[in-house]
């Protein structure tokens, strides 16, 4: 199947799925990534690297192709809704998307609840355009450092209910692509640490019953 992710951030994608995308790669199905917000100037140090971070990254996982958007950073509330869902549906359609993974709604970050909003609006595309490939599956990521911050009760928060067993060497290969991004990872206790990714990854396998992983809330599926 043909696999989107849909998120705010260069390195939303591997923070939430740095160990899930290659397994679904050796599972023969191809990935791109569609990013809304690439030039990181809220962000001291990045945005100078920013483009070639991300290659890096995306050929360390095995991304087959890249969509990036100019959307202004941590001011994507001041876009029109339509702007965001007509340039993901872009992609969806280019890439003929059948699977959707984007942030779940309730993260502490004001991209990534534009987001998600926006990716679950073009989620539908294939109701409303011919030539679109029915969704079979939509699924939102916890990015740390954000989804733990929902702390808004009135939201119904990440609640996983998926868990994708990544292993030793998925655990690896998703710190190595991590560290091509530049200014990401934090020294301990930063939840962007190694030993916090570490133990996420740990917990959410004990959760499931596997050595680490990475954990999704799926709201759609069509089997």
């Amino acid at each position: 199947m043909n696999i989107l992710f849909a998120v705010a951030h260069p390195d939303d994608e591997v923070l939430g799925a740095g160990g899930t995308i290659p397994r679904l790669i050796r599972e023969g199905h191809h990935i791109a990534v569609c990013t809304l917000v690439n030039l990181a100037d809220a962000r001291a140090n990045r945005s100078a690297t920013l483009a070639e971070d991300q290659k890096n990254a995306h050929a360390i996982l095995g991304i087959e192709k890249a969509y990036n958007g100019d959307f202004p950073n941590i001011r994507m509330n001041t876009v029109p809704h339509l702007e965001l869902v007509q340039f993901i549906e872009k992609a969806i359609e280019d890439w003929q998307a059948e699977v959707i993974y984007t942030h779940h709604p309730a993260d502490t970050n004001i991209d990534h609840e534009m987001t998600s909003g926006a990716a679950q609006a073009a989620a539908r595309l294939f109701q409303r355009r011919s030539g679109i490939p029915p969704l079979r599956q939509l699924s939102f990521m916890e990015i740390p450092s954000s989804t733990e911050w929902a702390l808004n009760s009135a939201m119904n928060r990440f609640t996983p209910n998926c868990f994708a067993d990544i292993g030793e060497d998925g655990m690896k290969t998703k710190l190595r692509a991590l560290a091509a991004y530049i200014g990401v990872m934090r020294p301990q206790p930063h939840p962007r640490s190694e030993e916090a990714l570490r133990g996420l990854a740990a917990w959410r396998g004990a959760q499931a019953g596997c050595a680490f992983a990475e954990a999704f809330e799926t709201v759609f599926q069509r089997m």
